[in-house]
């Protein structure tokens, strides 16, 4: 468990990144930066300078080629993907025995399970909707699950993503498929966010004034460690005295075998964008 003070933190360097984005009204922009930092991109700059290169520096271009296709290869390997999840991953995942020990340690307090948002789709053909994709979907399932199993109250923070387009907030369309498939109610809905460090900020608005002692935090594995530090400071700056528990879920692999982790596959690019995805926004203090 995490017991950041009340006191106010020091102002983290990463977080300038954001403050400049942010005082230049450039937030809209962050997806496009992270595209173009991500794979496939650079790896495809590397192959376009490759065949500038091949007439003049046939050797230059033969190595950058190779380094390239190198990097495709394992920019989408669930191997790469698993070791670059582990220095992001921030606690275990709340066992059966660990959640008997929550359950004593909650006693008397005011805690809360909070379902950190991953993005909605605008429409659901299927539903003629706003739905919830399938990372949100994940983390809402859980939230549900583990509020029931600890009878907590739930909230659900999540607004219109930076690269979201027109439509309701994910919080909203949270509600109604909580309310409607689950037949559970939310306690709070934060749905003006836009990044991580939102949800925090938000979050902690609306639960101050509630009291609230303790958070039990729910998102991906490999989401977690930014997670918590913006939950951290943002709690220090608002002097809330708040105990923050990694609830951490979705670290399951699609294949044990060792061969095939080695192989490109849809969910080895899928780890290795988001991990790479969580180490900019770790850089940039989002």
């Amino acid at each position: 468990m995490h017991n950041p003070c009340a006191s106010q933190p020091a102002r983290h360097p990463s977080a300038a990144v954001n403050e400049i984005f942010a005082t230049f009204g450039l937030l809209n922009w962050k997806p496009l930066v992270g595209v173009l930092l991500l794979p496939p991109v650079p790896m495809l700059v590397l192959v376009l300078l490759a065949w500038r290169l091949r007439g003049r520096r046939p050797l230059a271009a033969t190595l950058l080629l190779g380094l390239s296709l190198l990097a495709l290869w394992f920019s989408q390997c669930q191997a790469i993907g698993q070791w670059l999840e582990r220095p992001l991953a921030t606690g275990p995942t709340l066992s059966p025995s660990r959640l008997a020990d929550l359950r004593r340690s909650l006693a008397g307090h005011k805690p809360v399970v909070l379902v950190l948002g991953g993005g909605t789709q605008a429409l659901a053909p299927e539903y003629g909707e706003a739905h919830l994709p399938d990372r949100s979907f994940q983390r809402l399932h859980y939230g549900l699950w583990l509020s029931k199993q600890l009878q907590l109250p739930l909230m659900v923070s999540g607004g219109a993503g930076l690269a979201q387009a027109a439509g309701p907030s994910e919080a909203d369309v949270a509600a109604r498929i909580a309310q409607r498939d689950y037949g559970r109610n939310l306690r709070w809905l934060e749905n003006e966010s836009r990044d991580t460090r939102e949800n925090a900020r938000r979050s902690l608005q609306l639960l101050k004034p509630e009291g609230i002692t303790d958070v039990l935090l729910v998102t991906h594995g490999w989401h977690m460690r930014r997670a918590l530090r913006d939950f951290e400071q943002e709690a220090a700056r608002a002097g809330m005295t708040l105990r923050i528990t990694p609830a951490p879920m979705g670290m399951a692999t699609d294949s044990d075998d060792p061969v095939l982790r080695w192989m490109p596959s849809p969910d080895g690019f899928r780890r290795v964008h988001q991990a790479l995805r969580e180490m900019l926004g770790l850089l940039a203090g989002a």
